[in-house]
């Protein structure tokens, strides 16, 4: 899917400006990574060679950068906006832990278990042309922004591509896609790692991250970390996607969404509904009225129709769904359990999802193609030319392919929330539907989750290298919190 780079006059520039196709970026992955882990054998190499979302990967703007004192004067001034004074590190607390649900005596609901050994409708991936930092750049770290610090705390969020972040003691990770956790290396010894389970085992696997400086979290248990309380609250976004609630020592709460599809099932965890958030750091890549797109259990619904429908037609049919290293899982395993099929992936992926630890996946996974009709391939493979030549390869067994492409990118305006006018792209024995399926919160989805919370102060993370960009998003807000 080609990128527009022509301006919205009403909006942001169009899909970020990004002009680079999604394939491209998909299919260069981690060709360029300097550990030059491509070249190497084992899981790193697997992992790597199964396909990634690099499109949230491209160069984003950069501001003019001014000098490190006026750094630290812009960072005591958002102080004494934000009323907070800053608490020295206090590395000398150990880490302690709580369960929310125990001590608020409340039955803990299932979409914050596993995504996905209670549902496919609660796993999923990271997508998006978002201006993020550039994985491709081999200049020394540059300056930590402000965005990435929490102010009152030696913490930062998805920071470390920043070296040895002055003042920080302690780094989080909200999950495992390039663009947040771009700078750990074997390498990284500049502070402990505090991420999910599932996350930290994929940096020990595929980063080969010292083991010594990542702490796994679960989720819905608090931890003191360094005096503060942290608890890590399921994102709806990609296995091991977490939301990080933050409460310091003077009661301030903040909330950092990392990547997330705002749910109604978040509006009842008890953090949440209990407690006020101070400051909401805001995954705002569709912060932007055209993004109305369906939900989740619409799109896997519509998948499911399609499929049925193409099989009674054509039974002798190839199923494909296109996915990044991790996520999309619960697509096809949307439609293993409605055909009461097997799910194939070569060996790299197999690898990857038999990671995840998941009784959905695990009783699912085959490793004979020829076996099943429903196949998994890198989102770079959904070409017509591509699956033609995959095709080739079960000829004896099948006649043509259905493909789908689920991704929030190929969301229409003029088709909206009506998916029954999706028109799939044909040609020969292939047809590919491209899906609106999206990990990322709608723009309605986004207004009510900050309408539900009501934050004092909100922080976009994504689209936030331009000052107009800021400020149309910061007037979203201010209008929102009216209502």
């Amino acid at each position: 899917m080609e990128v527009s780079d022509e301006e919205d006059d009403d909006w942001f520039g169009s899909r970020f400006n990004d002009n680079v196709s999604e394939e491209e970026e998909d299919e260069e992955g981690f060709v360029f990574y300097d550990d030059g882990v491509k070249e190497e054998e084992g899981f790193a190499s697997d992992f790597y060679k199964a396909g990634s979302d690099w499109s949230c990967l491209v160069e984003e703007d950069e501001e003019a950068v001014s000098s490190e004192k006026k750094k630290k004067m812009k960072q005591s001034n958002l102080f004494q906006i934000w009323g907070l004074q800053e608490n020295s590190p206090d590395t000398t607390k150990k880490m302690k832990q709580t369960d929310l649900f125990q001590i608020w005596g409340l039955q803990k609901p299932s979409p914050f278990t596993s995504p996905a050994s209670t549902s496919a409708k609660n796993t999923a991936t990271g997508l998006g042309k978002r201006r993020r930092d550039s994985l491709f750049s081999n200049d020394s770290p540059r300056p930590c922004p402000f965005y990435k610090k929490l102010p009152g705390t030696p913490f930062t969020v998805d920071a470390f591509r920043y070296g040895c972040v002055q003042g920080c003691s302690a780094y989080f990770l909200t999950h495992f896609h390039a663009d947040h956790y771009i700078g750990l290396t074997k390498d990284w010894s500049h502070g402990p790692i505090y991420c999910s389970s599932l996350t930290s085992r994929l940096l020990r696997l595929s980063l080969s991250v010292n083991p010594s400086f990542i702490h796994p979290l679960e989720l819905d248990i608090e931890y003191t970390i360094n005096g503060i309380k942290v608890t890590l609250i399921e994102a709806n976004h990609c296995p091991g996607a977490a939301l990080i609630h933050f409460r310091l020592l003077d009661g301030t709460c903040y909330l950092h969404t990392g990547d997330f599809r705002a749910s109604k099932q978040m509006q009842t965890h008890p953090l949440l509904f209990n407690q006020r958030v101070h400051v909401l750091y805001l995954d705002t890549t569709y912060c932007n009225p055209r993004y109305k797109f369906p939900s989740k259990e619409d799109v896997l619904g519509y998948v499911v129709r399609i499929t049925k429908d193409f099989l009674r037609k054509q039974p002798k049919t190839l199923i494909v769904v296109g996915s990044y290293s991790i996520g999309k899982e619960c697509v096809y395993l949307a439609i293993a359990k409605a055909l009461g099929v097997k799910i194939f992936a070569n060996a790299s992926r197999r690898r990857i999802l038999q990671s995840f630890g998941w009784d959905d996946i695990l009783k699912n996974l085959c490793t004979d193609g020829k076996t099943t009709c429903l196949h998994v391939l890198p989102m770079s493979s959904l070409k017509v030319e591509r699956l033609d030549e995959h095709l080739k390869i079960y000829r004896e067994q099948y006649g043509a392919v259905l493909a789908f492409r689920p991704t929030g990118w190929t969301y229409s305006e003029k088709i909206g929330e009506h998916l029954d006018l999706i028109k799939p792209t044909s040609r020969g024995k292939i047809t590919i539907y491209g899906v609106p399926y999206s990990e990322h919160s709608s723009f309605t989805e986004l207004r009510e989750f900050v309408q539900f919370l009501r934050p004092d102060k909100i922080i976009p993370t994504v689209n936030n290298a331009d000052a107009a960009n800021r400020e149309k998003m910061q007037s979203c807000f201010r209008d929102w919190l009216r209502r």
